[in-house]
């Protein structure tokens, strides 16, 4: 069974929706739940769910081997960033290649980089008058939202929708294609092993 470890920062909406699809699931689980904040209702969600959750603070994630190690003796086959918001470091993406996957709310490259993350997408994208937006889904690499893209999904827009809308959007095709796209992944990167 393929094991998986979510990073989020907030709420973890996703992450809850990721860990109870792979609970139906015999091919793969969420083995972890790490956050940057200590606050961050993710671990309330992962404590219900009955999934093993840390906080670490940015040394431990970047000055040290702690999250790596963490992450290493979990024996882990897949990292998915779902809400997570500081850069991910180049000494995991270094140890897990092509195996940190993140999704962003906007059809990238539209709309990616530093700062550019939940109402601020959605407000610039309404501010610009788009008609469609959408979800990415891409590996991660050492730049913010730049790594090879794996899936994206559409959603159209009026001109009657506000960011609030348009969040509600993106978070239904968030819900509906993140669990089975990171299931793809798994079984995409079982066959090249």
């Amino acid at each position: 069974m393929k094991r998986i470890a979510i990073f989020a920062s907030g709420s973890g909406t996703n992450a809850e929706n990721i860990i109870r699809y792979f609970q139906e699931r015999n091919n793969a689980s969420v083995v972890q739940v790490l956050t940057n904040n200590q606050h961050a209702k993710v671990l309330e969600r992962a404590k219900k769910l009955k999934i093993s959750a840390f906080s670490f603070n940015r040394t431990a994630l970047y000055c040290s081997n702690d999250v790596l190690n963490l992450l290493q003796s979990a024996h882990i086959d897949l990292i998915v960033l779902a809400g997570f918001l500081w850069k991910f470091p180049e000494h995991i993406l270094a140890a897990f290649p092509n195996k940190v996957v993140n999704i962003h709310p906007a059809l990238l490259p539209k709309y990616g980089g530093k700062g550019m993350y939940g109402s601020h997408v959605h407000d610039a994208v309404v501010a610009n008058k788009e008609k469609e937006s959408g979800i990415t889904i891409h590996f991660v690499n050492e730049n913010y939202d730049e790594g090879a893209i794996i899936f994206q999904a559409k959603t159209n827009l009026t001109d009657i929708d506000t960011p609030e809308t348009v969040a509600k959007k993106i978070h239904e095709l968030e819900y509906a294609h993140f669990p089975e796209v990171i299931e793809q992944v798994l079984i995409s990167n079982s066959n090249t092993q």
